[in-house]
C-alpha cells in the first residue's frame, strides 16, 4: 500500500529531492511551499500556517502517513524565527490529529549542524514558551544591534526546534500515539539557500573553519532526503527524539569524545 506524505519547502533544495525520492519510491506526496507547489501557503504567519493544513487535509482526504518538514530560512531577518520554529511547530500540531490515525504514522525535521552553535538563549526559550510576538521582537532586536549578533537567529532557530522535538517526543500525543519524531541536522548541504556562502574559495574556507566535514566534504541535497525519508518509514519504529546529524564529521571535529561527560 503506497504511503501519504506531506513535505513543507517542497519546491526546491532538500524537500525538493525529498519529494522526487518518495514518489520514486511510489509513495503520494502533498507538496507545501511559498509557491510552485501543491499547497501554496506562506508558513511565517499563523494564518498561513492554518490554511496549509486546512489545504493538505482536502487534498489528503484525510489520510497522511507521515510528514517531513524541510520548509526553512537561513537568513539573519527575524522572519527567520517565524518559519524555521513557528512554522513547523504550529504546521505539525495542526496535522497531528489526521496523522496520529494512519498508518506507521512518522514525522521527521530538517534541524541543522546551526543547533550546536552559539545562539541567544533568551530567544531559543522564547520560542519554547510558544510565545512568538516575544521571538519575533527578541530576534529584531538581535538584527538592530548588528550582523554578529543577528548571525545568532538560525542557530537558535535549529536549536529550539531540536529542544522542541526532545520534549515532545516522549508525549502522549506523539510516542503514545506510535509517532516517531526526530530531526536531521546537516553540515553544508549545496542547495540555493547556501550559494553565496560558498561561492568563492575564501567563502568556502571561512565557512570550513566553522562546520569542518572531513568525510566527503559538502554534500548535495538527496544526501539529507535518504535519511529523512528512512526516519519517516515504517522501518523506523524505535528511533525518536534525535537530531541526528549527517555532517561529514563536522559534529565529532567540533564536540569531539566527550558529549557523554
Amino acid at each position: 500500500m503506497s504511503r501519504s506524505y506531506v513535505v513543507t519547502g517542497a519546491a526546491s533544495g532538500i524537500g525538493a529531492t525529498t519529494v522526487e525520492l518518495l514518489k520514486a519510491r511510489g509513495a503520494t506526496v502533498i507538496g507545501v511551499d511559498i509557491h510552485n507547489s501543491d499547497v501554496n501557503a506562506d508558513l511565517s504567519t499563523s494564518a498561513g500556517r492554518q490554511q496549509a493544513v486546512s489545504e493538505v487535509l482536502q487534498l489528503s482526504g484525510g489520510k497522511v502517513d507521515a510528514i517531513i518538514a524541510c520548509a526553512g530560512l537561513a537568513h539573519p531577518i527575524a522572519k527567520t524565527v517565524s518559519v524555521n520554529y513557528f512554522g513547523v511547530v504550529e504546521f505539525l500540531t495542526g496535522l497531528l490529529p489526521t496523522l496520529a490515525k494512519g498508518t506507521a504514522p512518522r514525522v521527521s525535521v530538517t534541524s541543522s549542524m546551526a543547533s550546536l552553535m552559539p545562539n541567544s538563549p533568551a530567544l531559543v526559550d522564547a520560542m519554547l514558551a510558544g510565545d512568538e510576538a516575544l521571538a519575533v521582537s527578541l530576534a529584531q532586536d538581535l538584527v538592530d544591534q548588528g550582523d554578529e549578533s543577528a548571525s545568532l537567529i538560525y542557530g537558535s532557530t535549529k536549536r529550539a526546534i531540536s529542544r522542541w522535538i526532545r520534549r515532545e517526543c516522549i508525549k502522549a500525543e506523539w510516542a503514545g500515539a506510535g509517532i516517531p519524531l526526530n530531526a536531521v541536522g546537516p553540515g553544508i548541504v549545496e542547495t540555493p539557500m547556501v550559494a553565496d556562502m560558498i561561492a568563492t574559495a575564501q567563502a568556502r574556507a571561512a565557512i570550513d573553519t566553522m562546520v569542518p566535514m572531513p568525510l566527503n566534504h559538502y554534500m548535495k541535497p538527496m544526501q539529507v532526503s535518504y535519511l529523512l525519508t528512512w526516519l519517516t518509514s515504517e522501518e523506523n519504529t524505535h528511533t525518536t527524539g534525535q537530531t541526528i546529524y549527517i555532517d561529514g564529521g563536522s559534529d565529532a571535529s567540533i564536540r569531539g569524545d566527550n558529549v557523554w561527560n
